[in-house]
């Protein structure tokens, strides 16, 4: 069945007295409602998707030094293998001719063993020869007695030679025994130097010096081919680093890119906020927008008095000279109006942590994104070499010249509204919305009033 259209009820149609609001206005605010919820919801995607992509271009470059320093390695090992492998080729060099060496040193040996038996003849010879002297010279005694008186200068001489040869028998029996004694040590040393008999019947049988020398020859062959078999496995890992390398490279250019884009994202929905938030539509976010104005508005008042009651003066609050603290990790620096910041502002930034549930902080930062005063929970004393619990616990007197911390600090329009992850040391993030609103002292840009809530 046909149902008539039915028009909806207007200033006109209803009854005296009645008026309802315009459909179009209703609508439109319902339509302003859900775009800004939305595009909270795709903020904080991007947000995350961002923070991911960080995290994975992070990665990724230590990834690349990783694989760079391996190369290093790697080229190390390389070059150490060619040099085993030319030290190697040196040793067996060296041993060939050692090898020679020692074949003229056992041939030469022979030589001497050879002399040394002539001489060992020789010896045996003016033995026989002592020997019948001795037998001559006592029959000449014997015969010089005989003779008498007519004999005796003659006995006298032949009990002489007789002395003599016996004298020259013992030398040469000493002789003839060193002789021996060197010939048996040389013929030991000549077998250890040159091939025994039985390679000279047809068998294979080195001497012992051989053996071993050929031991570490063959030793020395086996570290020159397991080095030139490892060099080759290097130069294959080698290639392979490098294709690694390459790939790794490929992929953080593209996070790179990814994170680029990512960041395009994350400013749309954020300018997609900012105008919700300026057209007049009251979202969730305008009482943090209205909060953050609020504080940088009274901070702003006490930074003129100050100035008003000369506390400080113009160039001491702008001043820029941040002046290193020793040994802080992270990074903290003093500079002229810390002590102002210290006395003035916990009593402003302090009560807005809770005026609205989800505040995280509350802080104002110059235009450089320098934090001079936090809020108390964030001013500890830093511990030493303790960097993560510094970094969630003593976040005062550091800059945070990161993409929102910067662009909250020099942001010049009524307010901005940001969404990132906090870094909270260790790995651990949270993921917030920030809305800042400018700090103008005397006419001149401070800085911003930075305030952060969760979801």
């Amino acid at each position: 069945m046909w149902t008539p259209f039915k028009k909806t009820p207007t200033a006109e149609t209803l009854p005296s007295g009645e008026r309802a609001a315009p459909s179009t206005e209703v609508s439109a605010m319902t339509l302003a409602q859900t775009l800004a919820r939305d595009t909270s919801g795709l903020g904080r995607e991007a947000a995350e998707l961002r923070g991911t992509l960080e995290d994975s271009v992070a990665v990724a470059a230590r990834q690349g030094e990783t694989l760079q320093q391996l190369v290093a390695q790697l080229d190390s090992i390389v070059r150490a293998q060619q040099q085993i492998h030319l030290e190697t080729t040196a040793s067996v060099s060296a041993m060939n001719q050692a090898r020679e060496t020692v074949g003229r040193v056992g041939q030469e040996v022979g030589e001497v063993v050879d002399t040394l038996r002539l001489v060992a003849d020789a010896a045996q010879e003016i033995t026989q020869v002592a020997l019948q002297t001795r037998l001559v010279a006592f029959n000449a005694s014997v015969e010089a007695k005989r003779a008498g008186e007519a004999g005796a200068g003659f006995s006298v001489v032949a009990d002489a030679v007789k002395t003599l040869a016996t004298q020259v028998e013992q030398i040469s029996k000493t002789i003839m025994s060193t002789v021996g004694s060197l010939d048996q040590r040389i013929q030991a040393l000549s077998d250890e130097l040159r091939m025994d008999a039985g390679q000279q019947a047809g068998r294979v049988g080195p001497a012992r010096f051989a053996q071993a020398l050929a031991g570490v020859e063959a030793g020395v062959q086996r570290i020159t081919a397991a080095a030139g078999e490892s060099g080759q496995l290097s130069q294959g890992i080698h290639a392979q680093v490098e294709r690694m390398g390459a790939e790794v490279q490929h992929t953080q250019q593209a996070l790179k890119g990814a994170l680029q884009r990512s960041e395009s994202v994350l400013g749309v929905s954020e300018r997609l906020m900012e105008v919700i938030a300026t057209s007049g539509v009251k979202t969730s976010d305008t009482p943090y927008i209205e909060l953050a104005q609020q504080v940088a508005a009274q901070i702003a008042q006490a930074l003129e008095q100050a100035l008003a009651a000369g506390r400080i003066t113009l160039a001491q609050l702008f001043d820029e000279h941040y002046q290193p603290m020793a040994g802080s990790q992270p990074a903290q620096h003093t500079t002229a109006f810390n002590s102002l910041t210290d006395a003035l502002f916990p009593a402003l930034q302090e009560p807005a942590l809770q005026a609205l549930p989800q505040v995280v902080f509350c802080i104002a930062a110059d235009r450089n994104g320098y934090i001079s005063t936090h809020n108390r929970q964030y001013c500890h004393p830093q511990r030493a070499g303790d960097v993560v619990w510094n970094t969630a616990h003593s976040r005062w007197r550091r800059v945070f010249n990161d993409r929102t911390g910067l662009a909250s600090a020099r942001n010049t329009r009524p307010f901005l509204l940001q969404t990132y992850r906090r870094d909270m040391g260790g790995g651990n993030f949270v993921l917030l919305k920030e809305a800042s609103a400018p700090i103008v002292v005397q006419g001149r840009h401070w800085g911003g009033l930075r305030l952060a809530y969760r979801f």
